[in-house]
């Protein structure tokens, strides 16, 4: 059984989506209409930056859906009859998921999405805060060195891989304190602000009153939910998952385990990087994974798939 699955911010790379919009006609549509919609050229920072403009969040929010979109379509485009059981993506890359189950049309979830990485942007600049990835130490501990330092978890990336996030002068504290406990490595990451944190809640407040009453159609394959790590329900239920995600941890373990359980053997990333193909094998290794990010990749990927 195959998911396909949607990376999120942070696996912006400029150049992202270009060689693929040139092979391929409805790939270059959606570039285009993306830029159509949001009137700015969204194609030009994908693909010649700068790297500047491109991290911004209202910027590279709705770059990697575009892209994530435009490398799903290459691989329908060559493979019309694969079959796709299931869904997930991390952060942003949820709402790539709910769009490739029609829960949202590409056009809803661009304006979503640009207007989501706008409300984080500036949820960013009310105070400094940062994220914290924390490599080897197990979660009992690491929830007490949260409470200790006043910060939360924001992302259970792996059984190895957790994420914290708060205010900056705590999780530099933190920072000395997961050291102290035995984690292997603590690495700051280079992002705005304290994602999937308490100190997001302007940015989902404005996301709820923005997608309230925006169109949302009862997906047409499971798609799993970062909040919960269980497959989405009714269209009122995914605007309130999809608010929440903004101030909630990402249950990534809980969602990869659940395609498990549902029968998934083959995880194909769509959109750039290779990020959640390297937690998808430390959460499932025995799992097939593959990518598609450009050509070369989805060269591969089609051979992986008629090898079977």
């Amino acid at each position: 059984m195959n998911a396909l699955l949607f990376a999120g911010q942070g696996a912006q790379t400029v150049g992202m989506g270009r060689d693929l919009a040139e092979a391929y006609p409805e790939c270059m549509a959606l570039y285009t209409r993306a830029n159509e919609i949001l009137g700015y050229d969204l194609a030009k920072i994908c693909w010649e930056g700068p790297e500047s403009e491109l991290v911004k969040s209202n910027h590279c929010q709705p770059a990697i859906f575009v892209t994530s979109a435009v490398c799903c379509r290459a691989l329908q485009r060559e493979r019309k009859t694969l079959a796709i059981q299931s869904t997930a993506g991390l952060s942003l890359g949820e709402w790539a998921a709910l769009w490739l189950a029609e829960a949202v049309s590409f056009e809803e979830a661009l304006r979503i999405l640009e207007a989501r990485g706008r409300f984080i942007q500036e949820a960013c600049e009310e105070r400094e805060s940062a994220m914290l990835s924390v490599i080897g130490l197990e979660v009992t501990k690491l929830k007490a060195v949260a409470a200790a330092a006043g910060v939360e978890i924001a992302n259970y990336n792996s059984p190895e891989q957790t994420v914290l996030s708060g205010a900056r002068t705590g999780i530099q504290a933190a920072e000395k304190l997961v050291k102290e406990a035995g984690a292997k490595r603590a690495i700051m990451l280079n992002v705005a602000g304290a994602y999937h944190s308490s100190l997001m809640a302007s940015a989902a407040q404005r996301l709820e009153a923005f997608i309230r009453d925006l169109p949302i159609r009862p997906p047409c394959l499971p798609v799993i939910s970062n909040v919960t790590g269980q497959p989405h329900g009714t269209p009122d239920d995914i605007r309130r998952q999809m608010v929440l995600q903004v101030t909630s941890p990402v249950q990534w373990v809980a969602c990869v385990q659940r395609l498990q359980q549902q029968g998934v053997m083959r995880y194909i990333e769509c959109g750039p990087g290779r990020v959640l193909s390297g937690l998808v094998k430390r959460i499932h290794p025995e799992a097939e994974l593959n990518n598609v990010q450009d050509c070369p990749s989805l060269t591969k990927t089609l051979a992986d798939i008629s090898a079977e």
